[in-house]
């Protein structure tokens, strides 16, 4: 005779191994759940558009000076954004009061037109590596301010902008 699933045995040996799934399962998502980022915050931009002298300022602080970080722009595009790039101006202020100012290029789409960002339905997302070793000079608080630098007064088609700072795996 061929065992049933009714048979208390299985319900036993099926309620213990989804207990013992369920505490692998948690466990794992509390150890993944350790401070990877040193700092990862994505604005929502209006959806009327991205004004031409809107700025979106980002402020974190770095205690680490003697680490590399990988540094990412974050840029969330909808299908129906009119262009393959995104021009950006990147203005950093460092906490003793230097400030540079980057003309950043993001590449959105390939020659042929196909998103190079990751999504489905409306929106691609591109995490875009600007610096796979930077190494911040200086502890205190940075401001990093971005603004679109593209011909349009209002930029339809952005959705969200971000930065994200991880630590170098090396």
């Amino acid at each position: 005779m061929i065992p049933s699933c009714q048979h208390p045995f299985f319900k036993f040996r099926y309620v213990k191994s989804t207990g013992l799934f369920f505490i692998l399962f948690l466990g794992l998502l509390l150890t993944s759940c350790g401070k990877k980022f040193l700092f990862d915050d994505v604005r929502t931009l209006p959806s009327e558009g991205w004004q031409k002298d809107q700025k979106e300022r980002f402020v974190f602080t770095v205690l680490d000076t003697t680490n590399t970080f990988l540094f990412y722009l974050h840029v969330r595009n909808e299908i129906d954004y009119r262009y393959s790039n995104l021009y950006v101006f990147m203005e950093t202020q460092f906490p003793n009061g230097n400030i540079t100012r980057d003309t950043l290029e993001c590449i959105l789409a390939e020659p042929s037109g196909k998103w190079t960002g990751k999504g489905y339905g409306r929106l691609k997302e591109n995490m875009i590596l600007l610096n796979p070793t930077i190494k911040f000079p200086v502890k205190g608080a940075y401001t990093i301010d971005i603004e679109q630098a593209m011909r349009d007064e209002n930029l339809e088609g952005i959705t969200n902008i971000g930065i994200r700072i991880e630590r170098n795996p090396r």
